[in-house]
């Protein structure tokens, strides 16, 4: 190996162990849940009491705020809303789950009803989905049963026993 190819910056990959059709699959249920809480937060505003007022414009808020990260394109007319979502991007996907699961939460502990439950259930999805992307690919089932068995035989080492006898 040359001094030039030790020198040479790598590529950084933006894997974050997400497929294609699971990344979609996010950003349109985050769609979705920005479009419900939007429509349930101006319900929650037509009302005289301040709790519920402001546990709607927090929903829109977060609507506001979804369709920032994970649909910039429909947020043109906002000069930062390229350089938010290219932040957002760079999070990882347990950082995600944590901001949609609390941001969506936050509502239903101002004012909980029905329209709060509903209006963020979508959006408090979208932080789950993103948390599962966390967690990582399943393993397969030959590396479980392998792992599985030199558990056991570490027990059985560990209390002396190889024959089954007690």
């Amino acid at each position: 190996m040359n001094i030039d190819e030790a020198a040479a910056p790598k590529p950084v990959t933006d894997d974050d162990g997400m497929t294609w059709w699971y990344r979609w699959l996010c950003k349109i249920v985050g769609v979705l849940g920005g479009v419900s809480c939007a429509i349930s937060g101006v319900w929650m505003c037509v009302t005289v009491n301040p709790l519920n007022i402001a546990a709607g414009v927090w929903m829109v808020l977060n609507a506001f705020v979804l369709f920032l990260c994970e649909v910039p394109f429909c947020c043109q007319f906002i000069e930062f809303a390229n350089a938010v979502a290219a932040r957002a991007d760079k999070f990882k996907p347990w950082q995600k789950a944590f901001f949609y699961c609390g941001m969506a939460l936050f509502p239903m502990f101002l004012s909980f009803s029905i329209t709060t439950l509903f209006g963020n259930a979508i959006a408090f999805a979208t932080g789950v989905l993103y948390g599962l992307a966390s967690l990582g690919k399943k393993g397969d089932a030959v590396s479980y049963a392998r792992l599985n068995h030199q558990k056991l035989g570490d027990e059985e080492k560990l209390t002396g026993m190889t024959d089954g006898s007690i």
